[in-house]
């Protein structure tokens, strides 16, 4: 009965037992075949031993001596089955295996391709391509537009002496500010540029008689700055502009008494952002493009832009837009905002407006209120700036806000160099890499005015190098402030015309160095979703030869 079989007999079923004599690799093996196959092997290989002849069906390990293309030799008593002899349950599962390590080796090269700007590059520190320096020379700026009218001429003047003008507190300086200039900011290469190579902020902090402490990020050969604060203390956004200075003390604000920000807790909280001054130059140009310029470009190499993952966009503000449970800050027209570092102004008239209340403290026809209202700091009624109802002339008439405008608006574009530096065929072999490994996508060599009602300005192309979009710039840039529909890792193009003569670079003017600025543009990574809009195209600059890296700088230093 199958109840009354022995131990003994159900043990000669087991591959392990029913041959103890065999090769440990043989009876470890037996495991891979059929049942059969396994009793038949045992009484194969125990023939074997003792002189018999091999039977035929003697299961997955053959007897017979001699060549035997069937059977894997690992020595002269170790032998593994062929797979074509593995069970079809061991042969499935290979196969299962098989496919799956083949498909993951598919889809890591389709992700090294698809992603592989995305792969760190070897440190390029080794490189022989260095910044060329700040182009020597007369500087390529400053001058007014060619083809104005005498009276816009009068106009462009009268708009630089303003500009030119240091303010005192009769004059509504204060009580906070970073200057008392426009020119101070906007100084080099020439009046309407930017930082100068002396900070004047550092002498200005105790003029006339001033107590002000300068702060510890600001020092005599570092750009001017402006100070932000990403978070109000109770944790919610500030953005806003935070000025270094005030009035009290100085012998022309008697009795203010008035603190500066507590910038070094702010620090140390990592709660402050810079804001260096964008130059002026060219800038009435820039305000002439049309918005369907603009947004032409944006869409013009569209497959390219989007293989090297390049995805700009308009800031425009809405009028109306608000934040609910917040006043409504900022309500423009609807169309594209081009000024400051992340386009968050339309108009020249606008960005001089909210300089002067903000950078110096004066009030004017569109900033009318004082930012800050502290009654013994209050020296000139409000607002301090404004628009002349009686005056023998139309420049005497009109308000510094708009001579501000005025000046800006009729200030021609830097003048690029033809041979400095490396020379006319270093700088042009260094244009046509500029375009090839995808800088331009961004940095638009040419856009175009349109119908201006200046005829200086009408129909002019504009070499300035920017699209004037916003950019996510990715986590190495970000200062978490948002303008406009500009977020906190989005900055506009910076447009490059005038780099060559420029001292400091990036939005808060950490280097003066050009490849130091090009490094910090590519951060994050795509499978972290924080990657640089400019990654692929820093990538693309690194894995130049050392010559044509020299030949790209050279023709940026000179714009």
């Amino acid at each position: 009965m199958r109840g009354s079989r022995s131990a003994s007999s159900r043990g000669s079923r087991s591959p392990l037992s029913s041959c103890a004599s065999c090769p440990s690799a043989i009876r470890g093996a037996r495991r891979f075949s059929s049942p059969a196959a396994s009793r038949s092997s045992s009484r194969t290989c125990c023939a074997r031993r003792a002189g018999a002849p091999a039977s035929p069906d003697a299961g997955i390990f053959r007897a017979e001596s001699g060549k035997n293309d069937n059977v894997i030799d690992y020595g002269l008593t170790r032998r593994l089955p062929p797979e074509k002899n593995f069970p079809p349950p061991f042969r499935r599962r290979r196969a299962v295996v098989k496919n799956l390590v083949i498909a993951l080796l598919i889809l890591a090269l389709a992700g090294f391709f698809l992603f592989r700007d995305e792969f760190p590059l070897p440190d390029d520190s080794s490189s022989t391509a260095r910044d060329p320096g700040v182009r020597g020379g007369a500087a390529g700026a400053g001058a007014p537009i060619a083809g104005l009218t005498a009276t816009e001429l009068a106009l462009f003047s009268a708009g630089k002496d303003d500009f030119e003008e240091e303010e005192k507190a009769a004059d509504g300086l204060g009580p906070t500010m970073n200057l008392n200039s426009c020119a101070g900011c906007h100084l080099h290469p020439a009046v309407g540029g930017t930082s100068p190579a002396v900070n004047p902020q550092v002498a200005f902090a105790r003029a006339n008689g001033a107590g002000n402490k300068v702060p510890s990020f600001i020092s005599p050969k570092g750009p001017v700055r402006e100070a932000r604060f990403v978070k109000n203390a109770d944790g919610t956004p500030d953005g806003g502009v935070h000025d270094l200075y005030t009035i009290a003390g100085r012998a022309d604000a008697p009795g203010c008494a008035l603190a500066q920000p507590d910038f070094e807790r702010e620090l140390a909280r990592r709660n402050v952002i810079f804001r260096i001054p964008t130059p002026v130059f060219g800038a009435g140009l820039i305000e002439q493009i049309p918005d369907k310029a603009i947004l032409a470009n944006q869409a013009d190499e569209a497959p390219r832009k989007k293989d090297l993952r390049i995805y700009g966009r308009p800031n425009i503000v809405l009028a109306g837009h608000a934040i609910s449970g917040q006043v409504n800050n900022n309500g423009n027209d609807g169309t594209v905002a081009r000024f400051g570092w992340k386009a968050q102004n339309k108009s020249l008239l606008l960005f001089s407006g909210e300089a002067y209340n903000v950078e110096m403290g004066i009030t004017n026809e569109l900033f009318q209120t004082e930012r800050d209202e502290t009654p013994a700091c209050q020296f000139a009624a409000a607002p301090n700036d404004t628009t002349k109802s009686v005056a023998k002339t139309l420049v005497e008439g009109i308000s510094a806000i708009e001579k501000f405008a005025f000046f800006a608006r009729f200030l021609a574009p830097p003048a690029p160099s033809l041979d400095a530096p490396g020379g006319v065929e270093s700088i042009a072999r260094g244009r046509k890499l500029f375009g090839a490994i995808g800088c331009a996508l961004c940095h638009t060599p040419v856009l175009n005015t349109g119908n201006s009602a200046v005829a200086a300005l009408r129909n002019q192309p504009v070499n300035l190098f920017s699209d004037l979009l916003v950019h996510d710039m990715g986590p190495e840039l970000a200062d978490g402030i948002t303008q406009g529909q500009a977020g906190g890792r989005e900055f506009r193009t910076a447009p490059l015309w005038g780099l060559g003569q420029r001292l400091f670079f990036l939005h808060d003017g950490r280097t003066s160095d050009l490849r130091g600025a090009i490094r910090a543009h590519r951060s994050g990574s795509f499978f972290t979703r924080n990657a640089s809009e400019a990654n692929a195209v820093v990538k693309n600059f690194n894995a130049l030869a050392d010559a044509q890296k020299q030949d790209v700088l050279n023709f940026l230093r000179s714009l």
